[in-house]
């Protein structure tokens, strides 16, 4: 069953030699004070590519101001361009593809990640839950500064100005991030988003950025080397629309006028955005309601193993899986799924920082069999 997994797949202008796609995770390991990628990064990457296969990297903040938690990396210095340049020559020496996930959090930060400024987002509304402080500690979330219109222009410029370097740093496209309740996400949902200018009220207006981040995306990589990642159904980080399908339905079907390579859709039933297993029953399948929207490559993500992302793939709701809990655990997912072998569990508490420990350290099935 698990052979449709490897049947090829034209992914806008690139040729993937199989469809199991390693999703974007934050790991909170770059080099400090730089938010740089280092030598513990490059080994990790390198373990989990392989010939003809994707990876889509840890969100990567965008600018400083749009971190959201301690160690992870950036795409907005040179430091960091040339830390990710060592990352995807490893890949690609291994025949892999490699997409920059472009990160900006807005409310979900803190000050003492960003100079004691306060977080900016659509409106001034907090969100639920505590934040990571730069010390690993926890904290209250703060009440965000709303984002001037006029400023909202500059937000859009630092999305391309990250695709731009991504494309020194050697990437082979960008994926951009319009889930789990960041950013872009915050302006779409009208619980984050109470705003009364062109970006605020209607469906349309709250849609405005994305739709703009994507054409500006867009115009650095050219269309058909730009993702979009989603979550209709999150609940994560204070998300969450009553009713998401009037939404979602009209996002989607104007970001399929832009030509994009994919769509990634997170599942509802694993809409914990990492940081707690989540397992929601009787919810449908956001790849299946909106697949009919979707004229291009379409990525689903959450929970699948590799007998359930057959039947997604042979279903014709999805045409690529993306793993992540699975691939941390596995770097050789592919060949093991390939083999039907067993997975290497994960180990959750090693999930955020940390070093070499529950990062570069599972075993391949070939150290295994030694």
């Amino acid at each position: 069953m698990t052979q449709k997994l490897f049947l090829p797949l034209r992914l806008g202008s690139l040729d993937l030699q199989h469809r199991v796609v390693m999703a974007p995770l934050t790991r909170m390991r770059a080099a400090q004070p730089d938010h740089a990628p280092q030598a513990l990064n490059v080994e990790y990457y390198r373990q989990r590519a392989s010939q003809g296969g994707l990876i889509i990297t840890e969100g990567s903040q965008i600018s400083p101001t749009a971190q959201g938690m301690p160690a992870t990396p950036g795409i907005h210095s040179q430091t960091q361009i040339d830390g990710w340049k060592a990352i995807t020559q490893a890949v690609h020496a291994k025949g892999g593809l490699i997409f920059l996930q472009l990160w900006h959090v807005g409310r979900i930060s803190h000050s003492s990640l960003l100079g004691s400024e306060l977080p900016v987002a659509p409106s001034a509304i907090a969100a639920p839950g505590n934040a990571f402080t730069a010390t690993f500690e926890r904290a209250p979330f703060e009440t965000p500064r709303a984002l001037e219109t006029a400023e909202i222009a500059t937000v859009v410029e630092d999305y391309a100005q990250a695709a731009r370097n991504a494309q020194q740093a050697g990437f082979d496209g960008v994926e951009i991030h319009a889930a789990n309740g960041y950013l872009l996400e915050q302006f779409l949902q009208s619980r984050s988003n109470q705003r009364t200018d062109a970006y605020g009220g209607s469906i349309e207006s709250r849609c405005r950025i994305v739709l703009e981040v994507a054409a500006a995306v867009s115009s650095v990589f050219g269309a058909d080397r730009v993702g979009i990642r989603l979550s209709p159904f999150g609940v994560a980080n204070g998300s969450g629309e009553d009713d998401p399908l009037p939404l979602y339905t009209q996002l989607i079907e104007s970001l399929a006028r832009l030509d994009l390579a994919y769509l990634h859709l997170i599942e509802p039933r694993a809409s914990g955005a990492g940081q707690a297993d989540v397992d929601h029953q009787n919810v449908p399948f956001a790849s299946k309601l909106f697949r009919p929207h979707w004229p291009n490559v379409l990525i689903a993500a959450g929970n699948y193993r590799p007998d359930t992302a057959a039947a997604a793939i042979e279903s014709g709701r999805a045409d690529a899986i993306a793993f992540g809990r699975l691939f941390i655990a596995n770097p050789d997912l592919p060949e093991r799924a390939r083999q039907g072998a067993d997975l290497n569990p994960y180990t959750r508490a090693t999930f955020y920082g940390g070093g070499a420990e529950g990062y570069v350290d599972y075993p391949t099935l070939e150290a295994s069999s030694q």
